[in-house]
């Protein structure tokens, strides 16, 4: 917005509350029509954990980018025992469904970043790497500093500039 983009939102939280998940739709540009991607739309898909990545990958065009965690968070019927969660199987599936994807092992990255709460910034940081997402990383990074106190400015840009590999 700061560069004169425009941006539509929305969210579907539903059972956000109860432990689901949420997702969200951000569309940059002037040919963004209405708030809602379409199946095969999306440039990229953000996943903060594999098994919601692959759920959403029907969203993805052919050529687009997948960005996830690895760190697999089981569903409350995995936790209850009436389904199994096989990460290995999702994170197998999204190497051979997405052919410009980038893991991240978000536990690793954060103990090393120092802070657990810029999971999101990590993440928008590989986005922007990417070159797909429409914003720069200085971009991202100058609306955070507009907004966040100037004591989370470093913990935030080392999550911005992580090294994935």
């Amino acid at each position: 917005m700061n560069r004169g983009i425009p941006v539509k939102t929305a969210e579907t939280i539903g059972m956000a509350q109860r432990g689901g998940s949420v997702f969200s739709h951000l569309k940059l540009g002037n040919g963004a029509v209405g708030s809602l991607i379409g199946k095969g739309e999306a440039d990229v898909l953000i996943g903060f954990e594999p098994g919601e990545t692959v759920r959403h990958l029907p969203f993805l065009k052919k050529d687009g980018v997948v960005i996830s965690t690895s760190r697999p968070i089981q569903p409350v019927s995995a936790m209850i025992g009436s389904s199994e969660y096989r990460v290995n199987d999702i994170l197998s599936y999204l190497r051979k469904s997405a052919p410009n994807l980038t893991l991240i092992d978000s536990e690793k990255a954060l103990q090393e970043i120092g802070n657990a709460k810029v999971l999101n910034v990590l993440l928008l940081g590989a986005a922007a790497r990417s070159g797909h997402l429409g914003v720069s990383a200085e971009d991202i990074r100058n609306a955070l500093r507009e907004r966040m106190p100037e004591k989370l400015w470093e913990v935030n840009d080392r999550a911005l500039e992580y090294p994935l590999g």
